[in-house]
């Protein structure tokens, strides 16, 4: 078993930047793949970011150049850097944690945090 915080969203202007933290649970943290979700109103839940436990990556386009995943597996956390943000990254934003390999596939993360809401105005 794995639960998952997030912390870090907020309200931030267009063009600045967030840190979005994930904090695990669970001593089998690093052999997961870590990713990020995020779900903006009226809309469905979307694939942001993902990274292994060896530190390969992979992003969504919309967010590829202004995004960074990462992560500290002796501090059981990952973290989304969101630079150069846009009202349409407004969303609630989720971590998940998988062991398999799909990793912009929503339905393959077993584990989910409650979300962290991030609202960026224009």
């Amino acid at each position: 078993q794995v639960q998952l915080v997030e912390f870090g969203g907020g309200l931030v202007q267009a063009g600045g930047s967030l840190r979005l933290s994930c904090a695990a649970s669970g001593r089998t943290f690093s052999r997961y793949v870590m990713g990020w979700f995020r779900q903006p109103p009226g809309k469905e839940r979307e694939f942001v970011s993902a990274i292994t436990w060896g530190g390969s990556t992979g992003y969504a386009d919309s967010v590829k150049g202004r995004f960074t995943i990462s992560r500290d597996n002796a501090k059981n956390t990952v973290y989304l850097q969101m630079n150069s943000l846009k009202p349409e990254d407004t969303a609630v934003y989720y971590c998940a944690a998988q062991y398999g390999d799909r990793w912009s596939q929503s339905d393959a993360y077993a584990y989910w945090g409650q979300g962290t809401q991030v609202t960026v105005s224009s």
